[in-house]
């Protein structure tokens, strides 16, 4: 039936084309650089790419056509999956760059803070430090300043004690040369100026307590 429909169409294309104009011109020849839209008639017609040009088309060539067609549009569905697939891929190495910068800045953030507090951490013991080794040297001088001054009290002491020996040892030496020459005439002046100082109330200025 088709192929029928095919002839009859061809005929009145021929037929048109072969009779001659009422006014005796001719139809110009069809332009060879126009688009030619070659259709099976058999489907329903594109009228959307040019020119039409209707022919039969054999079932191998339609077998063909349609693989064709299944191949082209598994290629494309391929293409995109793969496309999609990429397009992932890149999404989550972009994502996992992200993290991975965001966890060195994270990190680098955590040392810079680790960094800071180990340095007032040692900032603090060196002061600490230095204030212990401070108070050391200030208990130390103070020791030896009261170390000094005991020494030095104990040494007036000592000198004064010194002294008060010499003296009660003098007045001794003085009360024995009375008791042993005085009554020698001429010791006798002497002793009596020995007895007279010897019997004078002395003014004894205490030692200093160590």
């Amino acid at each position: 039936m088709n192929k029928n429909i095919t002839v009859v169409l061809l005929l009145v294309l021929a037929a048109g084309c072969s009779s001659q104009p009422p006014d005796g011109a001719y139809a110009p020849p069809m332009d060879l650089t126009r688009n030619v839209s070659e259709q099976d008639c058999s489907r329903a017609i594109d009228t959307d790419g040019g020119n039409l040009m209707c022919r039969d088309v054999t079932e191998a060539e339609r077998r063909a056509k349609i693989a064709e067609e299944e191949r082209q549009a598994r290629a494309r569905r391929e293409a995109e999956e793969r496309a999609a697939r990429e397009r992932l891929e890149r999404e989550r190495a972009e994502q996992l760059a992200r993290e991975e910068a965001a966890r060195e800045q994270r990190a680098a953030e955590e040392e810079r803070l680790a960094a800071e507090r180990r340095r007032l951490e040692a900032e603090a013991a060196r002061k600490a430090q230095e204030e212990r080794e401070r108070q050391e040297r200030a208990e130390a001088e103070a020791r030896a300043r009261q170390r000094a001054e005991q020494e030095a009290r104990e040494a007036a002491e000592r000198e004064c004690r010194r002294l008060e020996q010499e003296r009660l040892d003098g007045r001794a030496l003085l009360a024995n040369f009375v008791a042993n020459y005085g009554k020698v005439e001429e010791f006798e002046g002497i002793a009596g100026q020995i007895t007279a100082f010897l019997a004078k109330a002395r003014k004894v200025k205490p030692c200093p307590p160590a």
